[in-house]
């Protein structure tokens, strides 16, 4: 899964998107880092602040936890909004 470039939806959003499907399927564990913003950039083709957005994105929603100098981590289940 990657963005479209093509598509009208915000590249953040979808990005947000992608890894929060991730995240729900369990590609990423609770408490597993996320790969880092360049891995991200590179596999998805956006650029630095697109990733930082949907990370932010995440964060906010309660999927992931920033950590600052440590990297992201995926929260505990139960910080996950309802679904």
């Amino acid at each position: 899964m990657s963005v479209d470039q093509l598509n009208p939806e915000p590249l953040w959003s979808q990005l947000a998107a992608i890894l929060r499907e991730q995240i729900k399927a369990g590609d990423y564990e609770p408490r597993q880092v996320l790969p880092s913003e360049a891995h991200l950039q590179q596999e998805h083709g956006v650029a630095r602040g697109t990733v930082r957005r949907a990370v932010r994105a995440l964060a906010e929603e309660g999927y992931v936890v920033v950590i600052q100098g440590r990297g992201t981590f995926v929260a505990p289940r139960e910080s996950w909004p309802e679904s």
